[in-house]
């Protein structure tokens, strides 16, 4: 295992020096990251930009979702019936020195101020300090940067006129949902509530947030008092705000990112580390997702690796790859390369479990859940590439079974209830995955948020039932899905155990939460058996090794991504380090 030893520290400031602040923060080179004999672009940075685009796409499509709903199905419930009677409340109020105190406060969110606010900080933060602020100087203005555009593809996509009133500013002909001084204020102004939080000391930093987060809320009141917006259009304002700092504050200011799973000589089920010799290869790959020129590509790369003559061998639907790889050890191969997404793998998995044949994950799917935890490139050729130039390492399986389901095993997740629905719908449509890739699932969860609760008996590693009622029941092996969401915060594929996440929302306000939990990358730790408490929050996390599961009534359920018989019964279990997979070279 290589240890690059720098010759003496970056400067700061330098590009090596801001290179090495993101590392420092998780956002660097990782586990994970192929050293390369050409200069790359660090793997954090890579992985921020893509975390933020997939979760800027997600929020667009909440937020114009919303506005559709406002302004569609819901315009005749309450209380949108009695947003008029508001504004009209709110021109009754007028007066001389409101108007002009509504005037400032107003002004707090136009484009100049926010402009001005952002590039004034950022400058300072960069500047002030005696260390510049990298990384919270681009935070801010990432996250003023994508609120500004998903405020501009709501107003595209909905249309909703301005309230009825006499307005006291000029207005652009732009949608009146959102607000966008609102939105704009919120993510300036609450970017900086958290810099000061995170950089202050003292009694001060407190009295300093709370003085920058009342802002965008009076630049919402000036927005009413004038006439320039209904009450949820600045609600609106302030949600597209605050969803941009999330977004932007976990892919630039977290501690971690998506890496794989450290290496370790304590942990038990890791096991040595080793180099694989070219020997017999077989390339198991789904002929759907891995076309001629692919293979070609592939070919390629094994043979600049030793590994000539590989046999390359088609799934089918009726086996998806588990009797392919079962007939490739057979006949004596020394590795398994597997293309193709979570489903081929999972069945790979299968026929592997317990050899001591290694397995290269090349990632072709849509999902490619287990590839993404584990730090490897998702272009094919770079991620066959990468596992080459690494080492085996023996990481976890899951077993599972219920009634209606025969024992098998999954490399990544399975659950049941909302999520094996959502699996369900996106499943159904073949086209919209192949023109929208993972983005279909968010668009399938959307689709399936009313799925009802049921009650649910857990028993955790032999201790006492665990009575609960939940949407969803999430058995986990790593934590991360697509578009970098942590829903198991503690999950890891080689920590010889398993994580379940129980999602029990209820009203707005419990959705709310957990949007919040999941998107900050549950910072709730996971309980070990016989810490269950007394529930009744709309997350919680659990760690076991075997785990009983009875509802109440029959659930939908899935394995690694594919729908399989609904049921009432689960029981999942962990197999430590039963599968071999090669993984790049870790920098210690």
């Amino acid at each position: 295992m290589s240890t690059a030893v720098p010759e003496r520290p970056a400067e700061p400031g330098s590009p090596a020096g801001l290179t090495a602040e993101l590392r420092g923060a998780g956002l660097g080179e990782g586990p994970g990251a192929v050293t390369r004999s050409r200069p790359a672009m660090p793997r954090g940075i890579g992985w921020s930009v893509r975390w933020i685009a997939s979760l800027a796409v997600c929020q667009a499509t909440f937020m114009v979702g919303l506005g559709l709903l406002i302004t569609g199905p819901a315009r005749h419930l309450w209380p949108l019936t009695a947003e008029d009677r508001v504004n009209e409340a709110f021109v009754r109020l007028r007066t001389g020195t409101l108007t002009t105190l509504s005037s400032v406060a107003s002004q707090g969110g136009n484009t100049g101020t926010v402009i001005g606010v952002t590039l004034a900080s950022c400058l300072g933060l960069i500047l002030i300090p005696r260390l510049p602020m990298w990384r919270q100087a681009v935070f801010l203005a990432v996250a003023v940067s994508l609120q500004s555009l998903v405020f501009l593809i709501i107003t595209f996509a909905v249309d909703r006129h301005r309230p009825e009133v006499h307005r006291l500013d000029g207005s652009l002909p732009t949608s009146s949902y959102t607000s966008g001084h609102t939105g704009a204020a919120t993510a300036v102004y609450g970017g900086l509530a958290l810099l000061a939080l995170s950089r202050l000391r003292g009694p001060w930093r407190t009295v300093v947030a709370c003085l920058l987060c009342v802002l965008p809320l009076l630049v919402g009141l000036a927005r009413l008092y004038r006439g320039m917006h209904h009450p949820t259009d600045v609600m609106g304002g302030l949600v597209n705000g605050t969803l941009s700092l999330l977004i932007a504050r976990r892919a630039l200011l977290a501690d971690g990112a998506v890496a794989a799973p450290p290496a370790s000589a304590s942990t038990p089920t890791a096991g040595p580390s080793r180099p694989v010799a070219p020997g017999r290869t077989a390339v198991i790959f789904n002929p759907t997702v891995t076309d001629e020129a692919g293979r070609d590509t592939l070919r390629r790369v094994l043979e600049q690796h030793g590994h000539t003559a590989p046999v390359f061998v088609e799934t089918t639907a009726e086996d998806p790859g588990g009797g392919q790889t079962a007939g490739a050890v057979r006949d004596g191969a020394t590795l398994v390369v597997v293309c193709g997404g979570d489903g081929t793998l999972r069945a790979a998995a299968e026929s592997l479990a317990g050899t001591d044949v290694p397995l290269a994950l090349v990632p072709c799917g849509t999902g490619n859940l287990l590839a993404r935890n584990l730090g490897l490139p998702l272009a094919p050729a770079d991620a066959l590439d990468a596992a080459l130039r690494g080492t085996a390492h023996r990481v976890d399986l899951g077993r599972i079974e219920g009634d209606g389901l025969p024992p098998t095993h999954f490399a990544a997740m399975a659950g049941a209830g909302l999520d094996a629905a959502t699996m369900r719908r996106a499943n159904a449509n073949d086209r919209a995955k192949a023109v929208l890739g993972w983005p279909t699932y968010v668009l399938a969860v959307l689709r399936e948020l009313r799925t009802p609760r049921t009650g649910v008996s857990i028993r955790l590693d032999g201790a006492p039932a665990l009575r609960r009622t939940a949407r969803m029941v999430l058995v986990g092996n790593i934590g991360t899905v697509q578009g970098g969401v942590t829903l198991l915060p503690d999950a890891r594929a080689d920590d010889g155990r398993l994580d379940l996440l129980i999602l029990d929302p209820r009203g707005i306000g419990g959705w709310l939460s957990a949007l919040w939990t999941l998107l900050r990358g549950g910072t709730t730790a996971s309980r070990e058996c016989g810490e269950g408490g007394e529930g009744g929050a709309p997350v919680e996390f659990f760690t076991f090794r075997r785990a009983e599961f009875t509802f109440d009534t029959e659930l939908p359920r899935e394995l690694d991504g594919d729908p399989v018989s609904a049921g009432r019964h689960l029981t999942a279990e962990v197999r430590p380090g039963a599968l071999t997979v090669l993984l790049p070279a870790r920098e210690q």
